[in-house]
């Protein structure tokens, strides 16, 4: 029975809210760093970031509530899941926004780029204690995820 338990909390708690950080932790790297690095702007930056945050964390919320109704799944309620997933979505989008409220741009980089970081290694983490994967080889797969999906904002606004 505790097996069972645990089976079903990872596929209606822990799946949904880590599926919901890494989209909103990855997704919303790419227009925060285009729009802080093309304008030097942290107000800016901050804008595009919140509104990241914020429709990444609707759109996924919708997306996880829409995809099935949990009955032939075993998911779980649609609208719990999609409230997890949508939750987790803006969470991960806002933490590595929120150095943008700081005015000046290099310290407001800088802190964003270490947030990303610990963004990065707590998912990885998440993965190791819930899913049984080797510790450095979901280090190695997140970051590199994120920093594909960095590299581009990166590019994008430095053109």
């Amino acid at each position: 029975m505790a097996k069972e338990h645990d089976a079903s909390f990872l596929l209606k708690v822990v799946q949904p809210a880590l599926a919901g950080l890494m989209d909103g932790s990855v997704s919303t790297l790419a227009p925060i760093f285009a729009a802080a690095f093309a304008t030097k702007d942290t107000h800016t930056a901050f804008l595009i970031g919140l509104s990241a945050a914020v429709g990444a964390g609707i759109s996924m919320a919708f997306a996880e509530a829409l995809s099935d109704t949990g009955e032939q799944t075993g998911r779980g309620h649609p609208v719990m899941r999609g409230a997890i997933v949508g939750g987790m979505t803006f969470v991960g989008g806002i933490f590595h926004t929120l150095p943008f409220l700081i005015s000046d741009f290099y310290l407001a980089t800088s802190l964003a780029f270490a947030v990303v970081g610990i963004e990065l290694v707590a998912i990885a983490y998440i993965r190791y204690h819930y899913f049984n994967m080797r510790f450095w080889m979901s280090v190695l797969q997140v970051v590199i995820g994120g920093a594909l999906v960095l590299g581009a904002g990166l590019l994008i606004g430095n053109s």
